[in-house]
């Protein structure tokens, strides 16, 4: 009786382990911390799934996605010419579906009063491939002596791409010396243990640190404009204004559970959580826009080929001329 008891048990707990449905995520840091606040959002209202949430960076979340080894890839940009190859491929067909818009943040020191605002030409002087600017002075010749310790996304990172493709023109362009990392808490500490560090990262870690690091307004020639809510919608915070994507996955569409998590990722209840991690959620009316693409099934990229600094207003008009 004892033996067919553990039996029975066993049983259970393996039919309990059978009927877990496991949802996987992977890709950008930056868009991690939305997909982790739905999911426990979500994994609230449906204990019997499970989604596992992970950045390796949009570069290094793609290679798995398009190998097939991920349900939804989190992307802090749209997808490349390489890694659409790759997908089609392998064979893997996807939605792209945008679902937030972030103000990428260069960040300073508290205590850093004097690099408040910086215009657009002298951080491309910092950050530029071969840039002879070593300390706070080769910048403005009133600023201190002091070395500039550097902090950023790694080359795996969308925010990496977007960041260089928007300051300096070109995608991948960028000083070799600085501190690279997958990691946005990597930055937020390194910028914070230095009063002359600067660093650049999605705006909702800057939101969850503001007692450890300051923003920097950027003039892009028309001011000094600082990277808030609404000045991302108002499109006024330029370059750095950015869409963020998810990529589903069709063949893990067919699955239920993935497509409810889907539905409830683009529902007006997660944009509670989207609000939450510092984002700026997209209109409502782009919102039914992306609800018709999961709908229809439409795969493909409509961004690929996205500007760097595209206003929100401008995004949205081409997100519904895109789906006609």
């Amino acid at each position: 009786m004892a033996k067919k008891a553990i039996g029975l048990v066993l049983a259970a707990a393996l039919l309990g382990v059978a009927s877990a449905q496991q949802i996987r995520a992977d890709g950008s840091s930056t868009v991690y911390p939305i997909t982790q606040a739905v999911a426990e959002e979500f994994t609230a209202r449906n204990p019997n799934v499970k989604v596992t949430v992970a950045f390796s960076g949009t570069g290094g979340g793609f290679k798995k996605f398009c190998r097939g080894e991920t349900d939804i890839q989190d992307a802090s940009r749209p997808i490349k010419k390489e890694e659409l190859e790759e997908c089609t491929k392998n064979g893997i067909r996807f939605l792209e579906l945008p679902v937030a818009y972030d103000a990428l943040t260069l960040i300073i020191h508290p205590q850093n009063t004097f690099a408040a605002c910086m215009k657009t030409s002298e951080i491309k002087a910092i950050w530029e491939p071969n840039s002879r600017v070593r300390t706070w002075r080769d910048v403005r010749p009133e600023w201190p002596n002091e070395r500039i310790q550097l902090f950023g996304a790694g080359t795996d990172s969308g925010t990496f791409d977007y960041f260089t493709e928007a300051i300096m023109g070109k995608a991948g362009a960028i000083r070799t010396d600085y501190q690279p990392t997958e990691d946005d808490n990597v930055t937020i500490r390194g910028v914070a243990g230095n009063r002359y560090a600067l660093g650049f990262l999605g705006v909702a870690y800057y939101e969850e640190n503001k007692d450890k690091v300051k923003a920097v307004a950027v003039d892009n020639g028309k001011g000094c404009v600082l990277p808030t809510r609404e000045n991302v919608l108002n499109g006024t915070y330029q370059p750095l204004s950015r869409p963020l994507f998810i990529y589903v996955s069709l063949k893990s569409l067919e699955r239920k559970e993935v497509q409810d998590f889907v539905e409830f990722y683009l529902s007006a209840q997660a944009r509670r959580a989207i609000r939450s991690t510092g984002y700026i959620e997209l209109p409502s009316d782009a919102y039914q826009v992306v609800q018709e693409i999961l709908k229809r099934r439409k795969t493909g990229t409509f961004f690929m080929d996205l500007p760097p600094g595209t206003p929100l207003s401008k995004f949205v008009e081409e997100l519904k001329k895109e789906f006609k």
